[in-house]
């Protein structure tokens, strides 16, 4: 039980291990949800995008690297 207690305590340093720990969760959470979100409206702009007839822009081919002449 002692062992746990002491990486709870984080060698004395806890006060700022879980907090910038939470903190940083909380801030990737955040960019998951808003990078979601983002998807499913752009999903939806484009589904509406193409139900007015608008078709997806073709990839041109990729010219060949190497030297100009």
């Amino acid at each position: 039980m002692t062992e746990i207690a002491a990486f709870f305590d984080m060698g004395g340093y806890a006060a700022f291990v879980w907090p910038s720990l939470g903190l940083t969760l909380v801030i990737m959470l955040g960019l998951v949800v808003q990078t979601v979100g983002q998807l499913r409206q752009r999903q939806r702009r484009l589904a509406e995008l193409e139900a007015e007839g608008a078709q997806r822009a073709r990839r041109r081919p990729v010219a060949a690297a190497g030297p100009q002449t």
